[in-house]
């Protein structure tokens, strides 16, 4: 019988825990040529995420878990829950049961048809998020697949099933700044996509704030693209030819008209708009400096407190 690991992320979930448990139980009830397990990741909540997961680890012993001494983010969440993870096939779901349990059996049905490696989830709609934040969500996508040879399905969640290939191959990539959508599109694999209208949290609320998601993009586009640096060069190479074709006018009025300098207001509009140009790209330089430092002080992804599981898989 072949067995699925379902990777669980939570931060300060404690009340979406037994809605979730109940729901996905429900669905393995019902798929009877697997097994399951669950593999909860505490990421340092600070509510008592990790007591109600412990509950339901004594009364089912298919209930693993693993606890970070501190919040590490859902990215080495994931990196975590792979590693610990046993079975033939992997799954990441969040706890939130915006990701619909019943997919799991399409999932696993498509995996064992041999035709691929992962079965994947995106959104047809974003219905009830915040229309600012939707628009953003849009034009990242557009942006990132067109300056990153990586290309990310808009509306991808990490919600997925892969199978222990893929997650090998996964779990190679052990860098620390993790960018888990655009790490499952690099790694290739035959993918399928299943799309699904946007689902509301069971209960609690979003750990994502606007500023949150912005940052996790700049992280996305830093991680898989380097035309950043290229547009900053190109910025720098023109506005050196604006500076020329400037400074050959300013020569020809003073020898034709006289009179070339003066007006300081201009002046000072255009060094703050030099300068402005210069410091956005220095900013973008320091953005890869900072994740170069960052990779080469080779801090492990996260820490566990604690868990009632056995490493199984190792990244590199």
């Amino acid at each position: 019988m072949d067995k699925i690991s379902v990777i669980v992320p939570c931060y300060n979930e404690q009340e979406a825990i037994p809605a979730f448990y109940k729901a996905v139980n429900d669905t393995a009830a019902k798929m009877s040529g697997a097994e399951f397990e669950y593999i909860f990741v505490n990421d340092g909540s600070k509510d008592k995420t990790i007591d109600v997961i412990k509950e339901i680890a004594s009364k089912d012993s298919r209930v693993k878990y693993v606890s970070f001494s501190r919040n590490f983010g859902k990215e080495s969440a994931m990196y975590a829950g792979m590693e610990y993870a046993s079975g033939d096939y992997v799954a990441i779901m969040d706890v939130d049961l915006q990701d619909p349990p019943e997919l799991l059996a399409e999932m696993y049905d498509d995996l064992k048809s041999g035709e691929y490696d992962c079965v994947a989830s995106r959104r047809v709609n974003r219905k009830g998020e915040a229309k600012i934040r939707s628009f953003f969500a849009r034009c990242f996508y557009k942006l990132i697949n067109k300056i990153s040879q990586t290309e990310i399905a808009d509306g991808a969640r990490d919600f997925r099933m892969m199978t222990h290939q893929m997650t090998q191959s996964i779990l190679s990539l052990c860098e620390y700044n993790r960018f888990s959508k655009g790490i499952f599109a690099w790694v290739g694999y035959n993918v399928k996509w299943l799309e699904f209208e946007n689902r509301e949290r069971v209960a609690g609320e979003t750990k994502w704030s606007f500023w949150k998601l912005f940052k996790y993009s700049i992280d996305g586009i830093v991680g898989f693209s380097t035309m950043p640096l290229t547009i900053a060069a190109f910025v720098g190479v023109l506005f050196f030819a604006i500076a020329m074709v400037g400074i050959i006018f300013i020569i020809v009025r003073q020898l034709v008209w006289g009179g070339s300098a003066y007006g300081w207001s201009s002046t000072i509009c255009i060094l703050l708009l030099i300068s402005g140009i210069q410091l956005f790209c220095i900013g973008i330089l320091g953005q890869y400096l900072a994740k170069t430092y960052m990779e080469v002080k080779r801090r492990p992804i996260y820490i566990a407190k604690e868990t009632n599981a056995e490493k199984t898989n190792q990244g590199e």
